[in-house]
């Protein structure tokens, strides 16, 4: 059994250290047919810390003490111009427990495993704006969902448990659900959104580590049809993370990890696994428009070039507190509405040869660096 999508947090890590199971997927409207992205996140920060009550390290005296943050936390929320939202519920660590072999998440009454998910946030505007140090908007939001994950994404060694119990880098990541089918309902600010497994576009993905990324790069598409073709390619999936990995307190250039499901088929562009022969260049510029993420990748197998973007107006800055208990990403855009292009080239007899054009939306993005 593969335990990457299970529990990290223990010894030096939990007490300075973050683990989450990140959902995102898109709902449709069941009154006005519109579809809509939505995410869904359980977290946990420096749980060796708490006890009954969370501790939130944005409030005023908690940071002029220097008392680190400790909760867990369901946050919640959607994209989209006008409506952007992030609802937090911060939870004590009495509250939370999850298992160390598999996902089987629980905060509260609410739990999270491979194959279900079930949860409600709920914040007032009044206490929203009398407790800034949720770092949450108003807002409700409730979910009742079925999983199923079709491909995952394993990014190699860097990730086993070695380097995993030696803390060797600052932040970690894995897919377990780079494409998911979700089934099920969400209901946002009294409207209901059905979920249909061929029309989600489900992502599933969790972090961890003792520090975030700066900058911090991450881009997934499940929606692409074949350009050529018109046709829709429900086993084409695409998945971007990292930007600036540090290893054993040593920040290395920047970098990304890609990989491209075609029909099934893996293209990896892996800065780790050097005998591949990855190259890569990438630029995420920020206009006042939009934010775009423009990258390409090539190495013995294959050549990829990404180009997507997504409207700021549909974005929001997706809010998280360091385990230190500062906030350095103030910046972090964050988005559900990102769509572009793949370009795939498959390399033969050393010659790298196009397989084809794929037009994505409805893709999940995000792109920040820290406060200079």
């Amino acid at each position: 059994m593969d335990d990457r999508n299970a529990y990290m947090l223990k010894g030096i890590s939990a007490k300075r250290g973050y683990d989450w199971w990140w959902h995102s997927l898109v709902g449709v409207n069941q009154k006005t047919g519109e579809k809509r992205p939505f995410f869904i996140e359980y977290y946990v920060i420096n749980p060796a810390l708490g006890g009954e009550l969370p501790i939130p390290g944005q409030l005023p005296e908690n940071r002029a003490k220097g008392i680190k943050p400790s909760y867990a936390m369901l946050k919640a929320g959607c994209w989209g111009k006008g409506v952007a939202t992030q609802i937090h519920n911060l939870y004590p660590i009495s509250k939370f427990s999850a298992d160390p072999k598999k996902m089987d998440v629980h905060i509260g009454d609410y739990y999270a495993t491979e194959t279900r998910l079930v949860g409600a946030v709920k914040l007032s505007a009044e206490e929203a704006s009398a407790h800034p140090e949720y770092m949450s908007d108003a807002g409700e939001m409730s979910w009742d969902l079925k999983a199923e994950k079709i491909l995952p994404y394993c990014v190699g060694f860097g990730t086993s448990p070695f380097f995993r119990n030696i803390n060797a880098f600052q932040m970690y990541w894995h897919a377990a659900g780079m494409r998911t089918r979700y089934e099920g309902k969400i209901i946002f600010n009294g409207e209901e959104y059905r979920v249909e497994p061929d029309t989600s576009a489900g992502y599933q993905d969790k972090n961890w580590g003792c520090d975030y990324t700066s900058p911090w790069v991450w881009l997934n598409c499940n929606n692409f049809v074949d350009r050529a073709t018109g046709k829709a390619q429900p086993r084409t999936s695409l998945d971007v993370g990292g930007a600036q990995p540090v290893v054993f307190g040593i920040s290395l250039p920047r970098r990304l990890l890609i990989a491209f499901y075609y029909e099934g088929e893996l293209f990896e562009f892996n800065f780790s696994k050097v005998w591949t022969g990855p190259h890569q260049v990438f630029d995420c510029p920020v206009t006042e428009e939009k934010v775009e993420w423009n990258i390409t990748a090539w190495n013995k197998k294959g050549k990829i070039e990404i180009h997507f973007s997504c409207p700021r107006d549909t974005m929001l800055n997706v809010n998280y507190e360091n385990p230190d208990g500062l906030k350095r990403h103030n910046q972090l855009w964050n988005g559900g509405y990102a769509h572009g292009s793949v370009t795939l080239y498959r390399k033969v007899n050393g010659e790298y040869q196009k397989v084809g054009d794929f037009d994505g939306e409805l893709g999940g993005c995000e792109y920040g660096e820290y406060d200079q």
